[in-house]
């Protein structure tokens, strides 16, 4: 295991919220950097809730304008981490229906500036345009039994490039699922703390673990797609690929 943590060192959370943007985020996006960063972290990956999902944006406000919020928040942490060792990336949580949710890496601003109402389409049209712009998705908490999540539909494996097989406020039986669904489907894996707040139980206990230090989100998708990285699962590496 050692060996693997010298080669894949690079830790980024691949799953984590901030109250600029999320209905139930407790924390600025610049605390949730400085969370990540301090334990010694090489980035985040930004997936604050889209509109049909935990939303705090204005829905009243034009489409551009809406989409300005979200880039806000990456902008904030980035600026934030300006002269340190540590990136911040871009991405949205996106709610389909039904409770069910897909991480969204690969994307900015442009993107969703440039597809009004991109958050009504069905699954597959979405993943669709994502797909076309390089993008990549990944299930977030695909068995995540909630109140708030209709159990009887189930996910859409033959939209999607990975699935999150480890996301720290799961249940250990919903993760074990998650992990059957990508072993089932040929699917990569990505982890999630799927923290809202800089001092939550879940930082520095999960994410993806990577050779190389990524900067943009076209170099995160280039690392994934070629399924050579860890997961991280309560603080130790996993397989991201199951056989």
């Amino acid at each position: 295991m050692e060996k693997e943590d010298s080669i894949y060192r690079y830790r980024y959370e691949a799953h984590c919220h901030t109250c600029w943007c999320s209905g139930c985020g407790r924390s600025s996006p610049q605390e949730m950097a400085q969370a990540y960063y301090d334990k010694g972290y090489a980035g985040m990956i930004l997936t604050d809730h889209f509109l049909l999902g935990n939303s705090c944006v204005d829905r009243t406000l034009p489409w551009e304008e809406q989409m300005k919020r979200y880039h806000e928040a990456y902008q904030a942490a980035a600026q934030w981490a300006q002269g340190k060792e540590f990136d911040v990336l871009f991405g949205i949580e996106h709610c389909y229906g039904n409770g069910k949710e897909v991480l969204t890496y690969g994307i900015d601003l442009d993107f969703l500036v440039s597809h009004p109402g991109i958050h009504r389409l069905p699954l597959g049209d979405y993943a669709q345009l994502v797909h076309e712009a390089g993008g990549f998705l990944s299930m977030a908490h695909p068995y995540r039994d909630r109140p708030y999540i209709n159990m009887a539909v189930g996910p859409q494996p033959e939209y999607l490039d990975a699935v999150e097989v480890f996301n720290f406020y799961n249940y250990p039986q919903e993760n074990q699922r998650a992990v059957e669904l990508a072993r089932e489907n040929k699917l990569l894996a990505t982890s999630g703390g799927d923290e809202h707040r800089c001092d939550g139980e879940a930082v520095g206990m999960a994410g993806v673990a990577l050779r190389r230090r990524v900067h943009t989100g076209a170099q995160l998708v280039q690392e994934l797609r070629s399924g050579d990285y860890r997961v991280i699962a309560n603080g130790k590496l996993a397989p991201c690929a199951y056989e």
